[in-house]
């Protein structure tokens, strides 16, 4: 058994028994040999078998126990990957590193995201574990990789100059086979129709050298990459990958001709022009490859570019300076006017104007901005002038938060990969298998394949048949055909490629997924779970009624002491006096329900007490001390709880709250030693007007529509009905604490529901959904409960989402046909004779180009109409 011992730096821990947590939680896993964790040190250490149990699952179980191992997450730029199987080879690699929790390398995206404790491993490793299985890392500053200390922005150019220099050199190795090969096209002509325009010499020399003179160099110059990493592939790695199988194409048609061109076998032809022309058309397809995928990664560099470049920050002297943005500090002013960029996220204090968001939130129409209001960075200011203060720089900006959570996302591919990744794994061995089956099956049976293939129209596409070339050579052109046609590199390229462009859909309309397996979840949900204040209502309370209740209007009665004796009067219950109680009580309360009270009674011209002590009673209400007595405010159990009878209430707040508002009735201990029932107060909270529609698309698409709220029933149902969801799917009276319960009840039967909420409150039932939905306010973007964050407090977006969704499913399911159907058909055919090495390597070249083609012209996509699965068959 081979053991590894790593050093934790532990988080959370507050006691010797957290120590004894961890060290239980941690000791009991399969293959952990020995644990200790320190609570003095905050460290810890584990013993334990890499080949029984993984540094992932550890990690889990420290914070499965409830606390935290400190762990960093690095974005590698990766050259050299020619297909699926190449990164998997990158993944085990960084995998067997020791100090690395999880890896997952991306061969759409030519980058790996590699989660590693600090304290184990450096950058450097990481690095040279990828160059020890062959491959070439962006190496960043050892400070900090992308997104965790280093410079984001350079890390960005850096890779983008590895593209750019990977698309020249293609180029430029494409150019130098193309032009030696095209003469060599000629003879192929010649050789494939049989048209004698050649007599074996040209300009005499022998024409079999000719051919050799051309080909030679251009198998050393574009077969040369492909040599060394099937080497590395097959000797360093131990497995198969693409350039196995151009290597073996290739080399077997340059390597028969050789062998003919000496004499040394009886043959009827040269493959000479084959050779160059298979590895002129894979690297013609490797440059159009690379081409495609630096498009396809241009949404994230077309986000940092909005990005303001400087920023001018007001001094207090009242000076201004225009300076860099990378110099501006949170708590700077800045200075915005029309027509310029807001440089960084910040809170206005000076000013007016319209703010264009559609950028970052995807809102087309452009949003009033005044004193108070929250403005996000790399906005356009539209026509006043703003005095910002800046609230977040550098790398917590919502732009860089949105990019961030972009590149997590494409990182993170959809279940549906796995499909590819496990028929990858063994595709290779399994295709060279079958080419030298046939290669044997033509050679040992040429005239019993030849009567049954001879009468297909394609015959001619080989070279004639066994009776034509000869028995041995047409096994050779079966075999190299057979090699060269079973590439899987579409079959790699069709997940990541898609889920790369869905991803920078949903950030372009203002809708971010966690991960491309979010990506495939949500397109399953079945139910769509709301919260109901401010998600879909406005979530801004306003004071509507006021009511005194039942007999006590009349004045009220002189209390009496406990002794028979007279005590003061009580004081006489009017509307203003039960605003007063009402808003005394709740001015310690920052919950939207108590505040619209206290501004409502402001408004109205009454001095508003301060709470003398203050209770908030969570899903009931409150209970303070005032100036005028103790008081209560809340709902009927609040009330009945002390002893107030609620009965003289019910018929106002039976009808307040059918009407859609929050009745809340108010009691007073003025005089006496009991609570007597003042009144009621409601408030209502007008319904988004995208709501309707939101909700109505949702159920349009067959999707099951609920709303759970702290809210009474018949508020509940009021807000319900004007939404347009069934009475029977909504749950009223839900404390917080309750709502995870309450998503656990709807999914009991296997349903698979998306919770859509605040992110604050909602964070369990968020997590607790099969899909966590939080709706932001353009800054928030980072809420971790929710899998997927939209920037604006827009319900319909919900819609958005799902769709965006269904549609790179769809792309994704189109691509994997692609890919799978181009095998299923082109193996056959090859393994049959059917099809020239040259076509065979030009059809290989040509289905990975297709695939990210097909992907990127999935970029013009917009979310506001469900995807239209035959339209996009149309690239």
């Amino acid at each position: 058994m081979s053991e590894r011992t790593v050093r934790l730096e532990l988080t959370g821990m507050s006691c010797a028994n957290c120590s004894a947590t961890i060290e239980e939680a941690v000791g009991g896993i399969d293959g952990v040999e020995s644990v200790d964790a320190n609570y003095a040190t905050d460290e810890g250490s584990v013993t334990y078998d890499p080949d029984a149990v993984s540094l992932g699952e550890v990690v889990a179980a420290v914070e499965d126990a409830g606390y935290g191992v400190v762990t960093e997450t690095a974005s590698v730029g990766i050259t050299d990957m020619s297909c699926a199987n190449c990164a998997e080879t990158n993944e085990d690699a960084l995998e067997r590193t020791p100090g690395v929790v999880s890896a997952d390398v991306n061969y759409a995206t030519d980058e790996g995201h590699v989660t590693y404790l600090p304290s184990a491993v450096s950058l450097s490793e990481l690095y040279d574990a990828i160059e020890s299985a062959g491959y070439t890392p962006v190496r960043e500053d050892e400070g900090g990789a992308d997104g965790e200390g280093g410079d984001g922005e350079q890390s960005s150019d850096r890779r983008d100059a590895a593209r750019n220099a990977e698309v020249r050199k293609q180029r430029r190795l494409t150019l130098f086979g193309a032009a030696l090969s095209l003469p060599l096209l000629l003879f192929m002509t010649d050789h494939l129709l049989s048209l004698g325009l050649f007599e074996g010499t040209l300009f005499g020399a022998p024409l079999g050298w000719v051919q050799f003179a051309l080909a030679t160099p251009v198998q050393i110059a574009l077969g040369k990459p492909f040599y060394e990493n099937a080497y590395k592939a097959l000797v360093k790695n131990k497995r198969a990958n693409m350039d196995v199988l151009i290597a073996l194409g290739s080399s077997t048609a340059y390597g028969y001709s050789v062998v003919a061109l000496l004499d040394l076998i009886a043959s009827t032809g040269l493959y000479f022009d084959t050779a160059a022309f298979i590895l002129v058309f894979i690297t013609l397809g490797n440059y159009l490859e690379a081409r495609s995928k630096s498009q396809a990664g241009a949404a994230i560099r077309q986000l940092l570019e909005m990005e303001a470049d400087t920023a001018t920050v007001v001094r207090e002297d009242g000076s201004e300076e225009e300076i860099p943005l990378s110099e501006v500090e949170v708590g700077d002013r800045l200075k915005v006017r029309p027509g310029e960029k807001v440089p960084t996220d910040g809170v206005v204090v000076d000013g007016d104007s319209a703010v264009d968001e559609s950028m970052v939130t995807g809102e087309s129409v452009p949003v009033e901005k005044g004193e108070g209001d929250e403005v996000i960075g790399a906005t356009v200011n539209q026509n006043g002038v703003l005095e910002v203060e800046a609230t977040k720089v550098g790398s917590e900006t919502a732009l860089q938060q949105i990019v961030e959570r972009v590149k997590q996302a494409q990182s993170r591919q959809p279940a549906i990969q796995n499909l590819a990744d496990r028929i990858s794994a063994y595709f290779v061995p399994a295709v060279i298998a079958n080419a030298l089956l046939w290669a044997a099956v033509w050679a040992l049976f040429p005239e019993v394949l030849a009567g049954f293939v001879g009468a297909l129209p394609m015959w001619g596409l080989a070279a004639g048949g066994p009776a034509t070339v000869g028995v041995a050579e047409f096994a050779v052109v079966v075999f190299a055909s057979s090699v060269l046609i079973a590439c899987p590199c579409a079959l790699g390229l069709a997940t990541p490629a898609a889920t790369m462009v869905g991803t920078t859909i949903g950030a372009r309309n203002g809708v971010l997924f966690k991960g491309g397996d979010v990506l495939e979840t949500v397109r399953d949900v079945d139910t769509v779970v709301f919260d109901k204040t401010g998600t879909l209502t406005e979530g801004e309370m306003e004071l509507t009624d006021v009511e005194v209740v039942g007999a006590a209007a009349d004045g009220g009665a002189p209390e009496t002491a406990a002794d028979g004796g007279a005590l003061r009067e009580a004081p006489e219950l009017t509307e203003e006096y039960v605003l007063e109680l009402a808003a005394s009580a709740e001015s310690g309360s920052e919950h939207p329900l108590a505040q619209a009270i206290v501004e409502g009674a402001r408004e109205r011209g009454i001095d508003v007490a301060d709470a003398e002590e203050f209770e908030n009673v969570p899903g009931h209400g409150v209970r303070a001390t005032t100036p005028h007595g103790e008081v209560l405010v809340g709902n009927r159990k609040l009330l009945e709880d002390e002893g107030v009878d609620t009965a003289p209430a019910e018929e106002q707040m039976n009808r307040l709250e059918r009407e859609g508002k929050t009745a809340m009735l108010v009691g007073v201990r003025d005089t006496g030693d009991e609570f007597r029932l003042a009144g009621v107060v409601a408030d209502a909270d007008t319904v988004k007007e995208s709501a309707v529609a939101a909700v109505s698309g949702l159920r349009e698409r067959g999707l099951d529509v609920w709303m759970i709220t702290g809210d009474n029933e018949r508020t509940a149902r009021a807000v319900a009905e004007e939404v347009g969801i069934d009475p029977e799917n909504v749950m009223a009276g839900v404390l917080p604490d309750e709502k995870a319960e309450a998503l656990e009840d709807i999914q009991s039967d296997g349903t698979r529901a998306m919770m859509v909420g605040d992110g604050v409150n909602d964070a369990p039932a968020l997590a607790t959904a099969a899909v966590g939905c939080a709706i932001g306010s353009g800054t928030d973007v980072a809420i971790e409960a929710a899998d997927v964050t939209l920037l604006r407090d827009d319900p319909a977006d919900v819609l958005k989402a799902i769709r965006i969704s269904a549609a790179t499913l769809q792309k994704i399911k189109q691509n994997l046909f692609w890919a799978l159907g181009y095998n299923t058909v082109m193996i056959p055919l090859a393994s049959l004779g059917l099809l020239q090495p040259a076509l065979a390597a030009a059809a290989m070249a040509a289905s990975s180009v297709s695939v990210l083609a097909n992907s990127l012209a999935f970029r013009k996509y917009t979310p506001d109409t469900d995807y239209e699965l035959l339209g996009s068959l149309r690239p």
